[in-house]
């Protein structure tokens, strides 16, 4: 981000500011929103949220003294925000479809809305900055393929764990260092059967301003296979054993944990997307090595120990905090600092929480019915197991033990879902058979209604 500060004050003296169109006033939401009111250069001119107070709550959190208006139509916001005021809505479309924005950021984490407004938002001709890895790690690569088919851009915001990956990995790999691994430090208690129910999670999310099924998402796993997967599917580092490894470690052991197993580590294999728990987070790390002798004395010099491993580590990630600098990227720069590959490299599905039996309904990530552990894409595929970006609202038919995995013989889907037709077509499309044309008008399609 060397010199974006500098691009965003000449916008501002210009009266130019990247304006941002914010679907998602939740927590994270509303930290965006705080945030862009301590910068220069660019700033949140409408947000959307169901609940339509939340929208407006936002703007009052963030200490933003402007007008707050309702919009139910495009136009309607349009006309706010031209007037020097901020608008509300409770309809995404709002946002995707107006003129007077520079980049939609999606905030809702629901994989569904996510789906719906990165496409729409992609056929209006704005770029998207997706804070929803959920929506992500499901269709994300034909998300991306769309994204760029309608000549814009589709990015992975800053300042989530997965971005932060990113960050060191591209540092790395510019510098032709080998990737051993990838990775997050874990910063809550590992809990598999923790629900949004349990006195202490409610307890617990209440104090955080959080709402239990956040925190749960984060307490059962789940939030790190998800953001382990999009890692993943950005880069094609894959997850060495299912579910990953997840050893107790700490900073200064890094390079020994995640070595592989014939130096002292976990690993079975180089090239791999894990996670610690420990002293680690709220840190990201890659592991690297170099077969250069020149080089590894260069780096004993450089306090970087006598390797062959060696830990590259950024001690913090600002999620929400850090998301307006990729608004600003893609639209001052145009550039993406994170977008998946044209493939799914790794997949996240369900395994259930409790016995299910057929006529349950799951309720989706961080909820009671399943959590969630990442294998790779083919290996899921095989076994037909259902992706968790699918599971919300589906019905059981069969009956599925705890510590089981869910296939999609186990449930009923729901239909119709954008999705669902979104990840049907990737998959076809991934496999080849599908061709371009065919797949941008199915998509096409879907993008309008």
């Amino acid at each position: 981000m060397i010199g974006l500060h500098e691009e965003l004050a000449s916008r501002a003296e210009a009266g130019k500011p990247v304006r941002i169109g914010l679907i998602g006033a939740g927590q994270m939401g509303t930290d965006v929103v705080a945030q862009v009111k301590m910068m220069r250069g660019i700033e949140v001119v409408i947000a959307a949220d169901v609940h339509r107070g939340r929208a407006r709550d936002a703007y009052r959190i963030g200490l933003f003294d402007d007008e707050v208006v309702d919009a139910i139509t495009a136009a309607q916001a349009d006309e706010i925000v031209a007037s020097g005021r901020k608008a509300a809505t409770t309809d995404y479309r709002v946002v995707t479809d107006m003129s007077q924005i520079d980049v939609v950021l999606e905030a809702t984490g629901v994989p569904e809305v996510g789906a719906r407004a990165a496409l729409r938002a992609s056929r209006r001709g704005h770029p998207v900055a997706m804070m929803n890895v959920e929506t992500d790690i499901t269709v994300g690569p034909i998300l991306n393929w769309y994204a760029k088919k309608r000549g814009v851009l589709y990015a992975l915001a800053a300042g989530d764990e997965p971005a932060a990956c990113k960050e060191l990995y591209d540092f790395a790999k510019v510098l032709g260092f080998t990737i051993v691994a990838a990775g997050k430090g874990k910063n809550n208690p590992l809990d598999r059967y923790a629900t949004p129910t349990d006195e202490k999670w409610a307890k617990e999310a209440a104090r955080r301003g959080a709402s239990p099924n956040m925190l749960v998402e984060f307490v059962d796993g789940s939030k790190t296979m998800i953001e382990m997967a999009a890692v993943s599917n950005a880069t094609g580092l894959v997850p060495d054993v299912r579910g990953m490894h997840g050893p107790s470690t700490n900073r200064d052991d890094l390079h020994r944990t995640f070595a592989l197993r014939e130096h002292g580590g976990v690993l079975n294999m180089a090239g791999v997307v894990d996670y610690a728990v420990g002293h680690v987070a709220p840190g990201v790390f890659v592991i690297v090595t170099t077969s250069h002798p020149r080089l590894r004395e260069a780096l004993v010099l450089r306090d970087m120990g006598t390797g062959p491993y060696y830990t590259l580590f950024r001690p913090y990630h600002l999620c929400s905090i850090e998301a307006p600098l990729t608004c600003a990227s893609l639209v001052v720069w145009g550039k993406s600092n994170m977008a998946p590959l044209d493939r799914m490299v790794s997949e996240v599905f369900a395994v259930a929480k409790r016995d299910l039996k057929p006529g349950d309904i799951l309720d989706g990530i961080g909820g009671c019915a399943f959590y969630s552990l990442i294998d790779r894409y083919e290996t899921a595929t095989e076994e037909c197991l259902l992706p968790i970006g699918l599971a919300k609202g589906v019905k059981v038919v069969r009956p599925v033990a705890k510590d089981t995995p869910i296939t999609l013989a186990d449930v009923e889907l729901r239909e119709p879902s954008t999705v669902l037709a979104l990840r049907r077509l990737q998959d076809r499309w991934m496999s080849g058979g599908l061709k371009d044309e065919k797949l941008l008008g199915t998509i096409e399609q879907i993008a309008a209604e």
